[in-house]
């Protein structure tokens, strides 16, 4: 990605996340970033694909965030780098995630098949502990996960950090 293709992300990213993908207008993106109006649409055809473009380095973000989990072969480690996971992240990738939830209620997209990996890996992890269900168990820890992300997102890291040890805790890790 050229530098200006960056700015364009960026900026793109930010207002996004912030004001939502339906608000924002291309020719503010381009104030933003400092570029044309035209250089967005040469580069990225659309406002649609500049948000694509965006959703794929998400996507590529997750996994690589999500490997050492999926590449983990002991089961408590995979639930504890998974619940770890979202306590030792950068600040810097909070407007990825933001609009990740904007994106959700906004243009019902959901992500799923970028946590679906994750949830997968989870759900071996809890079979290979002898847990009842799971499939659910993995769903129902993805969920508390993803509403902690969100804690973190609005309020900050501080807010949720009592949970972290809480989850050890729970599943006695």
């Amino acid at each position: 990605m050229t530098e200006k293709q960056e700015k364009i992300v960026n900026a793109a990213l930010e207002l996004f996340a912030n004001e939502g993908y339906n608000v924002v207008s291309t020719s503010k993106i381009a104030r933003s970033a400092g570029v044309s109006e035209g250089l967005i649409f040469r580069h990225f055809e659309s406002k649609q694909g500049l948000l694509d473009a965006i959703l794929k380095l998400a996507f590529d973000k997750a996994a690589e965030l999500y490997a050492p989990i999926i590449l983990e072969k002991d089961p408590k480690e995979v639930l504890a780098k998974a619940i770890t996971l979202l306590f030792e992240g950068d600040s810097k990738e909070y407007h990825f995630w933001k609009l990740q939830f904007k994106l959700k209620w906004e243009l019902e997209i959901s992500g799923r098949e970028k946590t679906q990996p994750l949830i997968d890996k989870l759900a071996w992890a809890f079979e290979a502990l002898g847990y009842e269900n799971p499939e659910n168990e993995a769903l129902v820890l993805q969920h508390i996960l993803e509403s902690i992300l969100g804690g973190i997102i609005k309020d900050g890291i501080e807010t949720q950090k009592h949970l972290h040890s809480f989850l050890l805790d729970k599943y006695q890790i």
